[in-house]
């Protein structure tokens, strides 16, 4: 004889209400509230897949400690992984991982290497002082010394006078009477016997334009040039270019000339070459004739160098001295 409905009912609660509270998944679903067999089916359906999951997740954490400790035998220093399953987490011990301590950078100082390649240094364009192949052309009682600062690049190379193309120095002698004709660079060594005019320098080095050169150097050729002068005691010595006379003027005086005391032409009283026995040259101040100098127009210089030209023709007809006319063409 079969129980009926509520006699199963009235069993199934007093079952139900004889188990533990804590033996009552939290997630289950009440018992108290099953009222039929498939109450019952799904309730135990539903505590199996549970203890499923609990073994799946067991085993998953066996298998994870044996590769760790795999792991810890292969690298010690690594840091052990912490596994969890879904119901808890189970920590696993970890292992103090080891720092390297690194020494602090410090800036180390270059030193320098014997077999270290040295930067090669630009050598200095043209020939040296040594090497220049300009000479002086001073005979003795010559009408008119010309000075100039210093020889050009391609007057070290060639040794002939203001020898750039550019240099106004031939065309300026022509222009203010003092040669016949307007001279090459080659007639350099000529000047002397054709119209009694030498030529020196103040600075002996060449350089690509007088800018380059020092006060200093400057002024330690003034007292070569003073000894030239009192030697060979010319009628005249014609100083071309201003710098030249502001080295002068500096070694005397101690200090630069002003701007109210410069000019263009004789300077009264400024003999060079001053020596026992005799009063030294006159001294004439003439524009440079550079071609890298614009500070005056072309009439400007040939006005200074015409004043200059009418005395030394005045002094060769007092001597009597009558200047050769070269058989070459002149230059245009």
């Amino acid at each position: 004889m079969f129980p009926t409905e509520s006699q199963s009912t009235t069993r199934e609660d007093s079952h139900t209400s004889a188990l533990a509270p804590e033996d009552v998944p939290v997630d289950d679903v009440p018992v108290n509230k099953l009222t039929s067999f498939h109450g019952r089916l799904q309730h135990f359906l539903h505590r199996g897949s549970d203890q499923r999951t609990e073994s799946s997740s067991s085993t998953t954490a066996a298998i994870t400690q044996q590769s760790l400790k795999s792991e810890d035998t292969d690298t010690p220093d690594q840091a052990k992984i912490t596994t969890s399953s879904p119901k808890r987490r189970k920590a696993v011990t970890q292992t103090t991982s080891t720092t390297i301590s690194r020494p602090p950078r410090t800036r180390s100082t270059p030193t320098s290497s014997p077999n270290k390649r040295k930067r090669n240094t630009p050598a200095p364009l043209g020939p040296s002082a040594s090497e220049s192949l300009l000479r002086d052309t001073i005979p003795a009682n010559l009408i008119l010394l010309l000075v100039g600062v210093n020889p050009g690049i391609m007057t070290g190379i060639t040794g002939y006078a203001y020898a750039h193309p550019s240099n106004l120095f031939w065309k300026l002698l022509h222009s203010s009477g003092i040669t016949s004709m307007r001279h090459k660079p080659a007639d350099t060594y000529k000047l002397p016997g054709l119209y009694s005019v030498g030529n020196t320098n103040i600075v002996e080095r060449p350089t690509r334009d007088a800018s380059m050169l020092s006060r200093a150097e400057m002024d330690a050729g003034v007292p070569v040039l003073e000894a030239k002068i009192a030697a060979q005691r010319p009628g005249a010595v014609c100083l071309v270019g201003k710098s030249i006379w502001e080295a002068v003027w500096r070694v005397r005086r101690g200090r630069g000339i002003r701007k109210e005391e410069f000019r263009y032409g004789w300077q009264e009283g400024e003999n060079m070459g001053v020596c026992e026995g005799w009063d030294g040259a006159p001294v004439f101040v003439a524009t440079t004739t550079s071609g890298l100098a614009a500070g005056m127009k072309p009439a400007e210089k040939e006005a200074v160098w015409a004043e200059l030209g009418d005395w030394v023709v005045r002094k060769r007809l007092e001597r009597g001295f009558v200047p050769e006319v070269l058989k070459d063409a002149p230059i245009d």
